[in-house]
Protein backbone atom coordinates (compact mmCIF):
# COMPACT_ATOMS: atom_id res chain seq x y z
CA UNK A 1 0.00 0.00 0.00
CA UNK A 2 1.23 3.52 -0.67
CA UNK A 3 0.42 6.98 0.55
CA UNK A 4 1.13 10.48 -0.60
CA UNK A 5 -0.63 13.73 0.15
CA UNK A 6 -1.70 14.44 -3.43
CA UNK A 7 -3.16 10.98 -3.96
CA UNK A 8 -5.03 11.24 -0.66
CA UNK A 9 -6.47 14.60 -1.67
CA UNK A 10 -7.58 13.20 -5.03
CA UNK A 11 -9.26 10.18 -3.46
CA UNK A 12 -10.87 12.28 -0.74
CA UNK A 13 -12.37 14.78 -3.13
CA UNK A 14 -13.58 11.98 -5.37
CA UNK A 15 -15.33 10.16 -2.53
CA UNK A 16 -16.89 13.43 -1.47
CA UNK A 17 -18.63 13.62 -4.82
CA UNK A 18 -17.44 17.14 -5.64
CA UNK A 19 -15.45 16.37 -8.78
CA UNK A 20 -16.46 16.52 -12.40
CA UNK A 21 -15.70 13.52 -14.61
CA UNK A 22 -12.05 12.60 -15.10
CA UNK A 23 -9.78 10.52 -17.32
CA UNK A 24 -8.80 7.14 -15.88
CA UNK A 25 -5.52 5.53 -16.91
CA UNK A 26 -5.64 1.87 -15.94
CA UNK A 27 -2.53 0.40 -14.29
CA UNK A 28 -2.30 -3.39 -14.27
CA UNK A 29 0.80 -5.39 -13.41
CA UNK A 30 3.16 -5.39 -16.40
CA UNK A 31 1.94 -2.11 -17.90
CA UNK A 32 4.24 -0.31 -20.34
CA UNK A 33 5.50 2.63 -18.31
CA UNK A 34 6.19 4.84 -21.34
CA UNK A 35 2.65 4.42 -22.63
CA UNK A 36 0.88 4.98 -19.31
CA UNK A 37 2.95 7.77 -17.80
CA UNK A 38 3.47 9.72 -21.01
CA UNK A 39 -0.30 10.01 -21.32
CA UNK A 40 -0.66 11.10 -17.70
CA UNK A 41 2.14 13.66 -18.08
CA UNK A 42 0.73 15.18 -21.27
CA UNK A 43 -2.86 15.34 -20.04
CA UNK A 44 -1.80 17.07 -16.84
CA UNK A 45 0.18 19.59 -18.88
CA UNK A 46 -3.11 20.31 -20.64
CA UNK A 47 -4.89 20.77 -17.30
CA UNK A 48 -6.96 17.62 -17.77
CA UNK A 49 -8.12 15.84 -14.61
CA UNK A 50 -6.43 12.46 -15.09
CA UNK A 51 -5.99 9.74 -12.46
CA UNK A 52 -4.04 6.53 -12.44
CA UNK A 53 -6.28 3.62 -11.47
CA UNK A 54 -4.98 0.34 -10.09
CA UNK A 55 -6.76 -2.72 -11.47
CA UNK A 56 -6.62 -4.33 -8.02
CA UNK A 57 -7.02 -3.17 -4.43
CA UNK A 58 -3.23 -2.70 -4.20
CA UNK A 59 -2.24 0.79 -5.35
CA UNK A 60 1.40 -0.22 -5.81
CA UNK A 61 1.63 -1.44 -9.41
CA UNK A 62 4.80 -2.80 -11.03
CA UNK A 63 5.33 -2.01 -14.70
CA UNK A 64 6.95 -4.06 -17.46
CA UNK A 65 10.40 -2.64 -16.69
CA UNK A 66 10.05 -3.08 -12.92
CA UNK A 67 9.13 0.55 -12.28
CA UNK A 68 6.67 0.72 -9.39
CA UNK A 69 3.95 3.35 -9.52
CA UNK A 70 1.56 4.34 -6.74
CA UNK A 71 -1.86 4.68 -8.35
CA UNK A 72 -4.18 7.52 -7.33
CA UNK A 73 -7.22 5.31 -6.82
CA UNK A 74 -8.42 1.75 -7.46
CA UNK A 75 -10.88 0.38 -10.00
CA UNK A 76 -13.36 -0.51 -7.28
CA UNK A 77 -13.66 3.21 -6.43
CA UNK A 78 -14.96 4.31 -9.83
CA UNK A 79 -17.94 3.82 -12.12
CA UNK A 80 -18.86 4.75 -15.68
CA UNK A 81 -20.53 8.00 -14.66
CA UNK A 82 -17.27 9.25 -13.16
CA UNK A 83 -15.31 9.00 -16.38
CA UNK A 84 -14.71 11.35 -19.27
CA UNK A 85 -12.38 8.82 -20.86
CA UNK A 86 -10.77 5.48 -20.02
CA UNK A 87 -7.21 4.79 -21.20
CA UNK A 88 -5.61 1.34 -21.40
CA UNK A 89 -1.80 1.13 -21.78
CA UNK A 90 -0.11 -1.86 -23.35
CA UNK A 91 2.32 -4.53 -22.27
CA UNK A 92 1.57 -8.22 -22.84
CA UNK A 93 1.28 -9.04 -19.13
CA UNK A 94 -0.82 -5.93 -18.58
CA UNK A 95 -2.98 -6.91 -21.56
CA UNK A 96 -3.68 -10.33 -20.09
CA UNK A 97 -4.36 -8.95 -16.61
CA UNK A 98 -6.82 -6.40 -17.99
CA UNK A 99 -8.48 -9.03 -20.15
CA UNK A 100 -9.01 -11.27 -17.10
CA UNK A 101 -10.66 -8.49 -15.08
CA UNK A 102 -14.44 -8.92 -15.02
CA UNK A 103 -15.01 -5.50 -13.38
CA UNK A 104 -12.92 -3.78 -16.06
CA UNK A 105 -14.74 -5.61 -18.83
CA UNK A 106 -18.10 -4.57 -17.36
CA UNK A 107 -16.96 -0.95 -17.14
CA UNK A 108 -15.59 -0.87 -20.70
CA UNK A 109 -18.72 -2.43 -22.17
CA UNK A 110 -20.91 0.05 -20.30
CA UNK A 111 -18.80 2.97 -21.52
CA UNK A 112 -18.87 1.71 -25.09
CA UNK A 113 -22.65 1.23 -24.95
CA UNK A 114 -22.94 4.94 -24.17
CA UNK A 115 -20.34 5.93 -26.79
CA UNK A 116 -18.04 7.22 -24.07
CA UNK A 117 -14.38 7.75 -24.91
CA UNK A 118 -12.09 4.71 -24.73
CA UNK A 119 -8.41 4.71 -25.68
CA UNK A 120 -5.91 1.85 -25.95
CA UNK A 121 -2.32 1.54 -27.14
CA UNK A 122 0.09 -1.22 -28.18
CA UNK A 123 -1.24 -4.62 -27.01
CA UNK A 124 -4.25 -3.14 -25.18
CA UNK A 125 -6.49 -2.81 -28.28
CA UNK A 126 -6.54 -6.62 -28.41
CA UNK A 127 -8.46 -6.54 -25.12
CA UNK A 128 -11.09 -4.37 -26.78
CA UNK A 129 -11.12 -6.83 -29.66
CA UNK A 130 -11.66 -9.78 -27.32
CA UNK A 131 -14.62 -7.95 -25.79
CA UNK A 132 -16.22 -7.11 -29.14
CA UNK A 133 -15.67 -3.37 -28.85
CA UNK A 134 -13.85 -2.97 -32.19
CA UNK A 135 -16.62 -4.26 -34.46
CA UNK A 136 -16.74 -1.88 -37.42
CA UNK A 137 -14.11 0.45 -35.94
CA UNK A 138 -10.86 1.51 -37.61
CA UNK A 139 -8.23 0.44 -35.08
CA UNK A 140 -4.50 -0.05 -34.64
CA UNK A 141 -2.32 -2.09 -32.30
CA UNK A 142 1.28 -3.15 -31.98
CA UNK A 143 2.14 -4.64 -35.42
CA UNK A 144 2.39 -8.26 -34.34
CA UNK A 145 0.22 -10.94 -35.94
CA UNK A 146 -0.63 -12.60 -32.62
CA UNK A 147 -2.00 -9.26 -31.38
CA UNK A 148 -3.62 -8.10 -34.62
CA UNK A 149 -5.58 -11.33 -35.01
CA UNK A 150 -7.42 -10.48 -31.79
CA UNK A 151 -8.70 -7.11 -33.05
CA UNK A 152 -11.89 -8.91 -34.01
CA UNK A 153 -14.26 -7.03 -36.27
CA UNK A 154 -12.00 -4.01 -36.66
CA UNK A 155 -11.54 -2.23 -39.97
CA UNK A 156 -7.91 -1.99 -41.07
CA UNK A 157 -7.05 1.67 -41.71
CA UNK A 158 -6.02 2.31 -45.31
CA UNK A 159 -3.46 4.99 -44.50
CA UNK A 160 -0.02 4.54 -42.97
CA UNK A 161 -1.16 5.64 -39.53
CA UNK A 162 0.30 5.22 -36.03
CA UNK A 163 -2.60 6.70 -34.03
CA UNK A 164 -6.25 6.86 -35.04
CA UNK A 165 -9.61 7.90 -33.61
CA UNK A 166 -12.75 6.34 -35.05
CA UNK A 167 -16.14 6.82 -33.43
CA UNK A 168 -15.51 6.79 -29.65
CA UNK A 169 -12.35 4.69 -29.85
CA UNK A 170 -8.74 5.91 -30.06
CA UNK A 171 -5.95 3.38 -30.65
CA UNK A 172 -2.21 3.63 -31.21
CA UNK A 173 0.69 1.37 -32.15
CA UNK A 174 3.21 1.24 -29.32
CA UNK A 175 5.78 2.90 -27.06
CA UNK A 176 7.22 5.13 -29.78
CA UNK A 177 3.75 6.52 -30.53
CA UNK A 178 2.89 7.32 -26.90
CA UNK A 179 3.58 11.04 -27.38
CA UNK A 180 1.29 11.45 -30.37
CA UNK A 181 -1.28 9.21 -28.65
CA UNK A 182 -1.30 11.57 -25.68
CA UNK A 183 -1.56 14.63 -27.92
CA UNK A 184 -4.47 13.03 -29.78
CA UNK A 185 -6.28 12.55 -26.46
CA UNK A 186 -5.64 16.21 -25.60
CA UNK A 187 -7.10 17.23 -28.96
CA UNK A 188 -10.23 15.18 -28.24
CA UNK A 189 -10.65 16.50 -24.71
CA UNK A 190 -9.43 20.10 -24.99
CA UNK A 191 -9.21 20.92 -28.69
CA UNK A 192 -6.48 21.22 -31.31
CA UNK A 193 -5.22 24.58 -30.02
CA UNK A 194 -4.37 23.19 -26.59
CA UNK A 195 -2.81 20.09 -28.15
CA UNK A 196 -0.61 22.33 -30.30
CA UNK A 197 0.42 24.40 -27.29
CA UNK A 198 1.45 21.32 -25.32
CA UNK A 199 3.34 19.91 -28.33
CA UNK A 200 5.16 23.21 -28.83
CA UNK A 201 6.18 23.35 -25.17
CA UNK A 202 7.61 19.84 -25.46
CA UNK A 203 9.47 20.68 -28.71
CA UNK A 204 7.46 17.89 -30.33
CA UNK A 205 7.32 17.97 -34.14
Amino acid sequence: MCYNKKAAEIAGVFRGGRNMSFVAVILAEGFEEIEALTVVNLLRRAQVDVRTVSLTSDKMVVGSRNITVCADITLQEIGKDDLEMLVMPGGIVCRDNMSASIPLKKLVLELNEENSRIAAICAAPSVLGRWGVLEGVKALSYPDKSIEMELKGRIIPGENLRTITDKNITTSSGPATAMEFGLELIKILKGQKVANQVAEGLLYK
